[in-house]
């Protein structure tokens, strides 16, 4: 059963709450894959197969939003639907910017910043 965060609000002290310390554990495992193969593997362990598929449409779009293709030329061209297309392009826009800084790594390039 998963435990809901109660909207507590938290000092600068505390220490992380079990969920963020599971988020940072899965981000460091993520960040010692040394493969696409063994990513892949990964991802196929981890996540069901809806939740892949998720992930995947989330990641096709990407490139395609920070390339100016409209959002229905995406939908188009990729079969995601128009609601996560523009859930995509917000997270672009308003996010933490891990999408355009993976991009950019996968581009070779540096990510922008902004």
């Amino acid at each position: 059963m998963k435990r809901r965060d109660l909207g507590q609000a938290r000092s600068a002290s505390d220490e992380l709450s079990p969920r963020e310390q599971a988020q940072a554990a899965l981000a460091q495992a993520l960040a010692s894959v040394d493969s696409p193969t063994q990513m892949a593997d990964f991802l196929t362990d981890l996540c069901t197969p809806a939740e892949l598929e998720a992930l995947a449409d989330r990641w096709s779009v990407v490139p395609l939003i920070e390339d100016g293709v409209s959002y229905r030329q995406v939908h188009e061209q990729t079969g995601v639907s128009v609601t996560t297309v523009g859930r995509v392009a917000r997270c672009l826009e308003h996010g933490t910017g891990g999408y355009r800084a993976v991009l950019a790594h996968t581009r070779g390039a540096q990510p922008a910043h902004g």
